[in-house]
């Protein structure tokens, strides 16, 4: 099985045709949840791909290879935490990802996920700040909060070698002036693949001032 849509991540990414069967598998399962739950809004199953999958992968694609821990906070229908697993498990096998979703039935799609997948994965169903520090190499976060609370939510996750990589709409700059003044960071503001009026954040040295 394949589409266009498909062929053309294949092709950006350059992953196998095992790669591609995982993600199919994902999209399958995530659709049959989605009615119930509401993993992602309904308009959106149809650019699957274009949408999601790029979105995803483009963080994967910006984080070292030799990153061993990769928390992804808020994870709910799995972007990006669950891509970021199968495509560590291609290119990063020994890599854990750690999908942090406090909303039991969410948690429940997720470890589903896993599990048939066999992916290397730990599922915690808890809020976030009850959750001891993961000692990450990554943190990531798509659609979770505003940059001050996910700066707030994720620094004590982090080494001092560690990144945050967080995906922003059109009002970045906006959500970046908030954060700094109450924030001391380096950044990286990178067009994002999937619309150009918004950036990915990659953020190092994250500290309260």
């Amino acid at each position: 099985m394949t589409t266009p849509e498909a062929e053309d991540f294949a092709a950006r990414f350059d992953v196998s045709r095992e790669t591609l069967d995982k993600l199919f598998a994902y999209e399958a399962l995530l659709k049959k949840w989605n009615p119930a739950i509401n993993l992602v809004a309904k308009s959106t199953l149809e650019d699957m791909w274009s949408r999601h999958f790029l979105d995803s992968a483009q963080i994967f694609a910006m984080a070292p290879e030799n990153a061993r821990i990769w928390a992804d906070f808020g994870a709910g229908g799995g972007f990006p935490g669950l891509v970021i697993a199968i495509l560590s498990a291609e290119k990063a096998p020994e890599r854990q990802v750690i999908l942090v979703e406090s909303d039991l039935r969410k948690s429940a799609f997720l470890s589903t996920v896993t599990r048939e997948l066999s992916l290397n994965i730990r599922v915690l169903a808890q809020r976030i700040e009850e959750i001891a520090p993961l000692k990450a190499d990554v943190v990531s976060a798509r659609a979770l909060a505003n940059l001050p609370k996910l700066l707030e939510f994720t620094a004590r996750h982090l080494k001092p070698s560690s990144i945050a990589i967080f995906p922003k709409g059109a009002r970045w700059q906006e959500e970046l002036a908030q954060a700094q003044e109450s924030w001391s960071f380096d950044y990286e503001a990178i067009e994002s693949l999937s619309d150009p009026n918004s950036v990915v954040l990659k953020i190092h040295g994250a500290e309260r001032v």
